[in-house]
Parts: structure tokens; C-alpha cells; sequence
């Protein structure tokens, strides 16, 4: 199997990922539309988790679980276009035994698009809560709280 790079990187304890906004991200009006901003904020999660060594397609895939989105809360402050270039700067806030809350905040240049706080919670093939794998909670431990 071919092993997964991260496009985004961690500039200290946060992880930045960038993204072009294109056509299909927006509206009537060349504006992107509210809900692919969770989309944009999802794959900067993903990639965050694989730049950090995280695979969780091999621990799902034996049987472990995998993270489900518990509270999503977002606030959109001014509106992104076509042909953008966005960055998504993502944090972790607090580490529990079986979820990560993270603040993203999705910027163009300086100014702040939209910012998200989520909580994903660690889930079993059942969608049951439980601890996440010790090796997720190490690669973690030194990056929670110390972003913006």
C-alpha cells in the first residue's frame, strides 16, 4: 500500500493547510457556500491527523474505531470567492481519553473567514465511545493548547 503524505504542515503547534477555492465551492454569486467550510475544515483535520503519523485508516480497519464529530460549533465572519487561497490553521485545545476538542480557524492572509471549535470523539465500530489508541494520545500530548 502506498503510504499517505501530508500536504499541510505544523508550524509549531499548529497545522496549516492550504486550499484553492474553486468553482464548484460556491454559490449563485461566486461566494463560497457555508457548508464547504466544513468540508475545507475536515480535510485540514485529516491531513493534520496524517502530518502528525496518525493512520486512521489502519486502525479502523482493524477494528479499533475511528473519530466521529461530537459538536461542531462555526462562525462565518466575511466571505471567501472564487479563486481564493485559503488556509486552514487548526489547534488542539484539550485532550481527553476519548476525544480532541480543536479550534480551525480558516484565514485568508490575516483575516479570519471563518472559525470552527469541534470536538471528535473516538468511536468503535459500534459507535460506541472509547479511549483512543496510546500512540494517537503521545503524538497529541506536546501540541494541545499551546496555538492561538
Amino acid at each position: 500500500m502506498d503510504v499517505l503524505q501530508a500536504l499541510g504542515r505544523f508550524h509549531g503547534p499548529e497545522h496549516h493547510f492550504v486550499l484553492r477555492v474553486y468553482f464548484e465551492d460556491t454559490d449563485l454569486t461566486g461566494v463560497v457556500y457555508h457548508a464547504n467550510y466544513l468540508r475545507f475544515m475536515e480535510r485540514a483535520r485529516s491531513d493534520m491527523l496524517l502530518a502528525a503519523g496518525i493512520d486512521q485508516r489502519a486502525v479502523f480497519e482493524a477494528g479499533e474505531g475511528a473519530y466521529a464529530i461530537a459538536t461542531l460549533a462555526i462562525k462565518y465572519r466575511v466571505p471567501a470567492r472564487l479563486g481564493d487561497e485559503l488556509t486552514v490553521v487548526s489547534h488542539l485545545k484539550r485532550l481527553r481519553a476519548a476525544s480532541v476538542d480543536i479550534h480551525q480557524r480558516v484565514m485568508r492572509r490575516d483575516t479570519i473567514v471563518a472559525e470552527a471549535e469541534v470536538e471528535a470523539a473516538f468511536v468503535s465500530p459500534t459507535g460506541r465511545p472509547r479511549r483512543q489508541p496510546s500512540d494517537w494520545m503521545a503524538a497529541f500530548a506536546p501540541l494541545v493548547g499551546k496555538g492561538n
